[in-house]
């Protein structure tokens, strides 16, 4: 299998790709850190993955708090004695977020605290473990919207999301030398409960979004998820600091 044996903690996991993440990764033999803050969700993606066959376990963290992300890292050092890779998946979208003219600043806060700051938090504390061992990849998702405008603007998740970019590239510069690669996955538009939920209520929304998509569909969280069991894997040992842009080609499409 291509993850055997890997320590993996993925955030947000208790739910849409982060649930995908976990359950694939455990059937390439990863042993999985589910990190979430809702306990009923993430007991039931270990519970899932247990019965599969897979290896699993599961703490409760706000990774834009310190002592979660601290206490998340520590849990899987514990339970499974080391970490060979982060998958930086938690992240939030809220309807309030808007233009900058528009948007509140509590909300921008809130989506800066989780987005920017959890990956940052998850980072400071991973990262050393790694160091420790000699390798470990750090894989974060950012979103296709930090490399392009958009007529229709959530402000902050584009700027959060521009930070992850940012601070991916950095790390790659600080640690590759040292065993620890750092890469970036920027998705277009997945078939999560969110979006789905939000774009069945707006049918304008949804025939605009597919309008602008080359591949005519949105894209299903497997086709995200199968980049980070690549950038998890042994396979990927020489890939640093990329941005794997996997949208069905919305960024290249002019009209």
């Amino acid at each position: 299998m291509r993850l055997d044996d890997k320590v993996t903690i993925i955030t947000g996991g208790g739910s849409g790709m982060g649930k995908t993440a976990a359950e694939l990764f455990a059937r390439e033999g990863a042993r999985v850190v589910v990190s979430d803050v809702s306990e009923a969700a993430g007991e039931s993606v270990v519970a899932s993955v247990k019965a599969a066959g897979g290896q699993a376990t599961f703490i409760r963290a706000d990774v834009s708090k310190e002592d979660d992300a601290r206490g998340m890292v520590q849990h899987a050092i514990a339970t499974f004695g080391r970490v060979d890779a982060l998958y930086n998946n938690a992240g939030i979208m809220p309807e309030a977020d808007h233009s900058v003219i528009d948007t509140d600043v509590d909300t921008w806060d809130k989506v800066m605290a989780v987005n920017v700051r959890g990956v940052f938090l998850g980072c400071k504390y991973a990262i050393p473990q790694m160091l420790e061992q000699g390798s470990g990849s750090i894989i974060n998702i950012a979103s296709f919207v930090a490399i392009l405008g958009c007529s229709v603007p959530q402000d902050a998740y584009t700027a959060s999301k521009g930070a992850v970019l940012a601070l991916t590239r950095s790390l790659a510069v600080q640690f590759a030398g040292r065993g620890v690669r750092t890469n970036a996955i920027s998705p277009g538009p997945i078939e999560t409960p969110l979006l789905m939920d939000w774009l069945l209520k707006d049918e304008a929304a949804k025939a605009l979004r597919l309008n602008r998509n080359p591949s005519g569909r949105f894209g299903k969280p497997e086709e995200i998820v199968s980049v980070g069991v690549y950038l998890a894997s042994d396979e990927s040992r020489w890939t640093n600091g990329a941005n794997f842009v996997i949208d069905g080609g919305i960024t290249v499409n002019y009209f």
